[in-house]
């Protein structure tokens, strides 16, 4: 699932050099000679044990900025993901966490991203909201307790909608992921379309091996909110390393911005709900 889609639960680390004063102003759970990332191993397009999602990829242009090494603590998404992972100090960050969020103490964002439409090409071109009248009676796959939801409810799409539970807890599941195993649906015609988490969506929609078309839904209301602002999660009280880290966000945000759109990532406008051009980021 995405950062946004299940509840957003992620973790970071620290530093510019592994020694000198500066260093000497971190925390003691912060470690300075390695990255000790808190991932989930099987989580694509955002992270795997392979490290090769953009998360991953994210993570390792931090620890390039900071001239360290870079190790994951892994543990599957779900209820206790920070407690577990930041919580118990095994690790020091989480990369992709929703700005503001309370379960940690947040680094300035660095990219913003919304909920999309996904439909098959040549079927439902041409719709930029959830209020088309098109989608009536239309086989909705979405993720049970994401945002979406409460705008289909106001709209009268519930009762056609296909909501999928928000964790995958059976080991013999086909599909990584919930979103992975929505865009299968949608690619076997089980459901007409989906409303799925922008960063997830676009990966996933190009893997499928069915052409779609992925709409960021920048026409809704603003409650529920459908954009969100994402930054990377360090312990409350660890404001030294989140210094540390927003200097390493400004710094190598061209790199970073390079990575998401790499995966498909829809990138917002920081308040407009526009997409933006690589040159406008």
């Amino acid at each position: 699932m995405a950062p946004v889609l299940r509840t957003l639960a992620l973790c970071a680390l620290s530093m510019t050099v592994a020694q000198g004063a500066a260093a000497q102003h971190l925390p003691d759970t912060v470690t300075t000679d390695v990255l000790r990332v808190c991932g989930d191993p099987g989580n694509m397009p955002f992270s795997e044990r392979k490290e090769d999602g953009f998360e991953n990829k994210i993570a390792a242009i931090i620890a390039d900025e900071l001239k360290v090494k870079l190790r994951y603590y892994w543990l599957t998404q779900g209820p206790g993901f920070v407690r577990n992972t930041l919580g118990t100090g095994l690790c020091d960050l989480i990369i992709g966490q929703a700005f503001g969020s309370d379960l940690v103490q947040t680094t300035n964002p660095y990219y913003r991203s919304s909920y999309t439409l996904v439909t098959r090409a040549g079927e439902l071109d041409g719709i930029t909201a959830l209020d088309d009248p098109r989608l009536k009676g239309k086989a909705i796959g979405v993720i049970a307790g994401t945002p979406p939801v409460n705008r289909m409810g106001d709209l009268g799409l519930v009762s056609t909608m296909k909501a999928y539970a928000p964790y995958q807890l059976d080991p013999s599941r086909k599909f990584q992921t919930v979103g992975a195993e929505i865009i299968g649906a949608l690619a076997a015609k089980e459901i007409d379309a989906a409303v799925l988490w922008g960063p997830a969506a676009g990966w996933l929609a190009k893997q499928s091996g069915t052409p779609m078309i992925v709409v960021p839904l920048l026409k809704e209301p603003e409650r529920p909110p459908m954009a969100y602002r994402i930054a990377m999660g360090v312990r409350l009280g660890e404001n030294d390393w989140k210094r540390s880290l927003n200097t390493v966000l400004r710094k190598r945000k061209a790199d970073i911005d390079k990575v998401l759109r790499d995966y498909d990532v829809p990138l917002l406008d920081d308040e407009e709900n526009k997409l933006t051009e690589p040159s406008e980021r």
